[in-house]
């Protein structure tokens, strides 16, 4: 097993996880993303300046579109807000998997905020990927700079969409925004190595379209407990027959 990457200070690990962010594939699926997202705001008449600080808040893709879809249609703000956070829910698993690999004997309880605002599918998926390849004095300052990385790019983009918007064929803005859900299913897939959770995928993807198409309340949710379930139970019955 080769020994982890070191770093002589924070700062280097830092500039290393944004150089990682920068040259990753998610830099270009968070590019379209936000082109997307921008022209959405710009043509629900939000300022551009708005867009980047709801960017740099709620710091979720399809939190941000459907935040600025509820606001832009005229629900009121307690609506909107409870919308966002109940999609904000499936970050919480991502979280709870992260913090294990950046927690060690003297990480303080303030080392890990940042890093906690900071997770998003781009962030989780890269740093599962590469924090067990560094030094664990070393991964938090890593992680933040992976994620200022993908955060800068967003708000770039953001800018980019926004003044681009009249130009911009809406097939082509819808289009982009799909292009957040599919990066993370294929990331998904190929991190899946246990049968659970190659089952749980696939149970997901069978789930998920029935349950939209009999118009079920909570799909989402539904199909994660629904197809989590089916796959933890599976498993501990391959597991008893053995």
């Amino acid at each position: 097993m080769a020994a982890p990457r070191t770093f002589i200070s924070s700062s280097a690990a830092f500039f290393a996880g944004v150089k990682s962010a920068l040259t990753s594939v998610f830099f270009l699926v968070l590019m379209g993303t936000y082109v997307g997202i921008g022209a959405l705001a710009h043509d629900f008449g939000f300022a551009s300046w708005w867009l980047a600080l709801s960017t740099l808040l709620v710091w979720a893709a399809p939190a941000q579109v459907i935040l600025v879809s509820a606001l832009g249609a005229g629900a009121p703000l307690i609506e909107a807000a409870i919308a966002v956070w109940l999609s904000a829910i499936r970050l919480f698993p991502m979280v709870v998997a992260l913090l294990p690999l950046l927690r060690g004997p003297g990480t303080r309880l303030r080392d890990l905020l940042l890093p906690t605002h900071f997770t998003s599918v781009s962030m989780w998926v890269e740093s599962l990927r590469l924090l067990p390849t560094i030094s664990h004095e070393r991964r938090i300052a890593f992680c933040n700079g992976l994620s200022v990385g993908y955060m800068g790019t967003a708000v770039v983009a953001g800018f980019v969409g926004y003044f681009l918007a009249a130009g911009l064929p809406p097939l082509l803005a819808g289009t982009l925004l799909f292009l957040t859900p599919m990066s993370f299913l294929v990331s998904t897939a190929r991190n899946a190595r246990a049968m659970v959770d190659r089952l749980a995928l696939v149970l997901g993807l069978a789930i998920g379209p029935v349950l939209t198409y009999w118009q079920v309340d909570l799909d989402l949710m539904w199909t994660g407990i629904g197809g989590g379930t089916i796959a933890y139970a599976v498993h501990r019955l391959r597991e008893a027959l053995r």
